[in-house]
């Protein structure tokens, strides 16, 4: 038994003492995790020892519920910012004075105000696929610059609408997940041999 096989067969005996319903549900948790995603979680699932078809499926089911709920979040915070017009107050001499006046006007737009913070080389790839293939496309080629998570967050906060998001961001972990299932699952079986 070469080493690789020792590690794989190692780690199957470590999961099977997992109860056999609870061990989707760890593959769930780790695909929920960003930049483990679907296809990390899938990977980890069926090393332990999952049949592929059951690891693929709650690793995709993990990470769009985590998907969602950046979705949701998102969303709601991007609502609650461009519906709010702060006013600024200013404290001037008296009630009426020209230096209380000046200060009634609405204070800057959110897109008005940036960061003099660069951007990542994976959120600036992103943009241009976004620009350059829409939304399917940045849903999809997403995953290889930047996690899903981060992907629906940028494209919601955008002003995407929500249901386009999930749709394609599903579509997209669907997608990466089954190639990731059939990869690691033929080269345990033909490379490995495990």
């Amino acid at each position: 038994m070469n080493p690789l096989q020792e590690l794989v067969s190692n780690f199957q005996q470590l999961v099977s003492q997992v109860p056999e319903l609870v061990q989707p549900l760890i593959v769930m948790l780790a695909a929920a995790i960003p930049f483990l995603e679907g296809e990390l979680g899938a990977t980890i699932g069926i090393i332990g020892g999952l049949p592929p078809l059951v690891a693929g499926i709650a690793a995709a089911i993990g990470n769009f519920v985590s998907v969602l709920l950046v979705v949701l979040l998102t969303s709601g915070a991007r609502t609650a910012v461009a519906t709010r017009r702060p006013i600024r107050v200013g404290a001037g001499v008296g009630a009426g004075s020209p230096e209380a006046s000046r200060f009634d006007e609405p204070a800057d737009t959110f897109d008005e105000i940036t960061s003099a913070k660069p951007e990542s080389k994976g959120r600036v790839r992103f943009k241009k696929w976004l620009v350059r293939f829409g939304v399917p496309g940045a849903s999809i080629l997403g995953p290889l610059a930047i996690p899903t998570q981060i992907t629906s967050a940028i494209l919601v906060g955008s002003g995407v609408a929500r249901a386009w998001v999930l749709l394609w961001q599903a579509v997209a972990i669907i997608f990466w997940t089954t190639v990731t299932t059939v990869s690691v699952w033929a080269a345990l079986t033909f490379v490995v041999g495990v």
